[in-house]
This record gives structure tokens, sequence and C-alpha cells, in this order.
């Protein structure tokens, strides 16, 4: 069997990172912890300055524990259009590790700012003692851009950085 998937370029990359930066919300898959049951929940979404993914998650949330157990996990981002196949749209899968902000820190307090800045309506819930910010380094990732359109793509085809 052919490998399936396209090899990333400067076209496949931009389409990523801007699934990526335009990302309002994702699917989280994260393992149960004690066992190997998978888990999916919705998570509302940003990026840090570096352009990595953040979100704000309660510790009262199923997949806190998940993600503290095993922090290895799964973003699914994309948006069907409101016509025709959700298949046909674009979607991206991105293979993570959970990393959690500790408060009190610079780190904490400038992703604070730019979280609030870019989800405004986070101000309402972010300074409550369950909830903190987690950011997701990007493994690797598969742009699936279309009927015959996979392309598998490393971490740093997904860096924030611009090419």
């Amino acid at each position: 069997m052919t490998d399936p998937y396209l090899p990333a370029d400067a076209e496949t990359r931009a389409q990523a990172r801007a699934l990526i930066d335009a990302a309002r919300h994702a699917a989280l898959a994260v393992l149960q912890p004690g066992g190997m049951t998978p888990s999916v929940s919705r998570i509302a979404l940003a990026t840090d300055a570096q352009g990595m993914p953040v979100s704000l998650i309660s510790s009262l949330a199923a997949h806190t524990a998940a993600l503290e157990a095993t922090p290895t996990c799964a973003l699914l981002i994309g948006e069907p259009g409101a016509k025709g196949d959700p298949l046909t749209h674009p979607r991206l899968t991105l293979h993570c590790f959970a990393q959690p902000i500790a408060r009190g820190t610079p780190e904490h307090d400038a992703l604070r700012a730019r979280y609030l800045d870019l989800r405004p309506k986070a101000g309402l819930y972010a300074d409550f003692g369950d909830f903190r910010f987690v950011r997701f380094a990007i493994l690797d990732g598969l742009l699936n851009a279309g009927f015959g359109k996979a392309v598998r793509l490393t971490g740093n085809d997904l860096s924030g950085e611009r090419r």
C-alpha cells in the first residue's frame, strides 16, 4: 500500500496555520485516567504569542484529569461550511503534548492578557480558582484539505513562525 499523504509544501503549511489561527474551539481527544478509553470534548481555543494553541480549562472537567494523567492528546479544528458535505471542508488534526501554565508566573500573565484580548468573554471565568491555561505543544499534524488532499505535517511545519 502506498502512503496516502502528500508532502507538505508552503501552501499546505499556510492552510494549516490559517486553520490554527482562526480556530475558536476544538475537539479535544484524551485518554481517560486508569484505562485506554478515549474521550472527546469541545474546548475553547486561541493561540499564544508563538502561535501555539492554548485553552482555559477547569479542573472540574474530566478532560483536565485525563491530561494530568496522560498529557498526550489530539485536537481537531476546522469548521464545516454552511453548505455541502462536511467532509469536503478543510480540517486539521494536531497531535499535542498538554503543558499547564502555572498561575503567578510572567508566562501566565502574558498568556492571560493575550487570551482575554482574543476571547474577551472568557474574562467572566478566567480568574476562577479552578481554571488554568494549557498550551498544546504540537508534535505533528494531519491536514485533510478535501478529497485526495491529505497532508502529513511535522511540528516544524506547524510552528507559529511565519515562513
